[in-house]
């Protein structure tokens, strides 16, 4: 396996808006799209299933609302090998969001790239909860290094981080700041080969946004995918990285988030490794 096609996807839960004709669109674009692994939010028991089509193997966020169907899933081509819940849950700041929380699964994805980790992280929402997000961020990161430190592999963070670039989760997980005596060194796919392009997936120029209940809210970058760098840098290279489901198809929006589609590669030699 030469590459890496990876996906994360808010779709916007099927209560919302006119998901018949929100199904259409999702279901024929994430077919042609055909990424190799995706992180689904927002979704329903089976919905993955349906928009993906069958054969994928799926993980799903672990919630605290029985009654609520609503969540999130890690869908992969390939099987997974040991799945880890990170529990996500702590405070009641948090109760917002019955299914924040985090999925780190070893994806048995053929060599060079796998066996890898694929973890979909998913904090809570409301944005005037950065301070939640930043303890999120870190307890995810430090287990991840205690799950890498007994298995050694690629690691690729996926998922809607609700927080802008600048925001104190991110620059903890994309190493520009340290939090609670920690550090960590993802590399932002979107500014890898990007780089300092919007790239906004939450905007007021998506119709569902203006509508919706965050109408006023400034255009933002909140959905990512992020590899794990060591002390040479990430140990993929991005090959590219673009917005997907970003307009309406027809006059169809499909949710109001747009997607982030990455291709990766192994490098050409390993980080640190001289010529």
């Amino acid at each position: 396996m030469a590459t890496l096609r990876v996906l994360t996807f808010n779709t916007l839960a099927p209560a919302y808006v006119d998901y018949a004709a929100r199904r259409d669109v999702l279901r024929a674009e994430l077919h042609r799209l055909d990424p190799d692994v995706a992180a689904l939010q927002e979704v329903e028991p089976g919905q993955a299933a349906d928009l993906l089509g069958p054969g994928r193997h799926a993980v799903r966020h672990r919630s605290t609302d029985p009654d609520d169907p609503v969540g999130a899933e890690l869908v992969s081509r390939w099987p997974f090998g040991a799945v880890h819940h990170i529990d996500l849950h702590l405070g009641a700041a948090t109760a917002v969001l019955p299914w924040t929380g985090a999925v780190a699964a070893e994806v048995l994805a053929p060599p060079p790239i796998g066996p890898l980790l694929v973890v979909h992280h998913k904090p809570v929402w409301p944005i005037d909860r950065e301070a939640v997000r930043e303890r999120q961020a870190v307890a995810v990161a430090r287990a991840v290094e205690d799950l890498v430190a007994e298995r050694p592999a690629h690691v690729v963070l996926l998922g809607d981080l609700d927080a802008t670039p600048d925001a104190a989760s991110v620059r903890f997980l994309t190493g520009r700041q340290s939090l609670d005596g920690t550090s960590a060194a993802y590399h932002d796919a979107w500014e890898s080969v990007r780089g300092d392009e919007p790239g906004h997936t939450f905007t007021p120029r998506n119709t569902l946004v203006r509508d919706g209940s965050m109408p006023l809210v400034r255009p933002r970058r909140i959905d990512y995918v992020l590899v794990r760098g060591e002390e040479h840098g990430p140990t993929l290279r991005v090959r590219s990285c673009e917005l997907v489901l970003a307009g309406p198809v027809g006059e169809v929006q499909a949710s109001d988030h747009y997607g982030v589609l990455a291709e990766l590669e192994p490098p050409g030699r390993p980080p640190g490794e001289l010529v």
